[in-house]
C-alpha cells in the first residue's frame, strides 16, 4: 500500500539554500534551530523530518555550496589562457564588498569556516572539508598541468605543488577577510603569486 500523510510544505532544496545563506553568515555555532525555523518560516518538527539535526543540515548545506564553488572553479579554469581564469578564483575573497551578507559582515569560505569550527572534533565535517579539498587541488592541477604543456606556465614544479600553494592562499584569503582585508594590498599579493606561475 502507498504511504501516505500529509505533503511537505515546502520546497525542500530552496529551504537547503536558504539555510546555506544563514549558516554562511552566522556560522554554524551560532545559529539555533530556532534562528532556522524563524528564518525559513518552517515548523521545527518539518526541519527534522527532511534535514535530521542541525548538525546534519550544516553538513549538507555545505555540500551544497562545496557543489555551487566547484562548478564556478571549473568554469573558470576552462580557459586559455590560464591565467586570468585563476587570478579570478584567487581574487574571490578580496572581493568581498560585492559579495558581504545581508548583514554587512564578510562571509569568507563556508569550508573554511567549517574547518575552523567544526575541523577536527567532528569527523564527518573533517571529511566534507578534506574531500572538498582535495577536488580544489585536484582540478587547479588539472588545470596547471594543461598550462604547462602550452608553455603558459613555469614546469619547475610539480602542477600538484602549485595548486596546494594556490589552495592556501584562496584559504588564507578567505580567513583573513573575515577580520578586514586591505583590497590593495591583497590583490597585489595575488598578482605575485599570479605572476610567480607565469612561464
Amino acid at each position: 500500500m502507498a504511504r501516505t500523510g500529509r505533503p511537505r510544505e515546502f520546497d525542500r532544496e530552496q529551504t537547503l539554500e536558504r539555510a546555506l545563506e544563514l549558516f554562511w553568515s552566522r556560522g554554524y555555532g551560532a545559529t539555533s534551530i530556532q534562528d532556522l525555523v524563524d528564518a525559513l518560516a518552517v515548523e521545527r518538527g518539518s526541519l527534522y523530518g527532511a534535514f535530521g539535526d542541525k548538525r546534519r543540515f550544516y553538513l549538507e548545506a555545505v555540500r551544497l555550496y562545496w557543489q555551487v564553488y566547484e562548478r564556478h572553479l571549473v568554469s573558470a579554469l576552462d580557459t586559455s589562457p590560464l591565467l586570468p581564469g585563476l587570478r579570478e578564483i584567487l581574487t574571490h575573497p578580496v572581493r568581498l564588498d560585492e559579495l558581504i551578507s545581508d548583514r554587512g559582515v564578510p562571509q569568507g569560505c563556508l569550508v573554511g569556516n567549517t574547518t575552523a569550527e567544526l575541523v577536527p572534533q567532528d569527523s564527518e565535517a573533517t571529511e566534507v572539508v578534506a574531500r572538498s579539498y582535495r577536488r580544489f587541488t585536484d582540478i587547479v592541477a588539472g588545470a596547471l598541468r594543461r598550462a604547462q604543456a602550452a608553455g603558459e606556465v613555469t614546469d619547475t614544479c610539480s602542477p600538484e605543488a602549485q595548486a596546494q600553494l594556490l589552495l592556501y592562499i584562496v584559504q588564507g584569503l578567505s580567513l583573513v577577510s573575515r577580520a578586514g582585508l586591505d583590497k590593495t594590498a591583497a590583490l597585489a599579493a595575488i598578482d605575485a603569486a599570479v605572476d610567480g606561475l607565469r612561464a
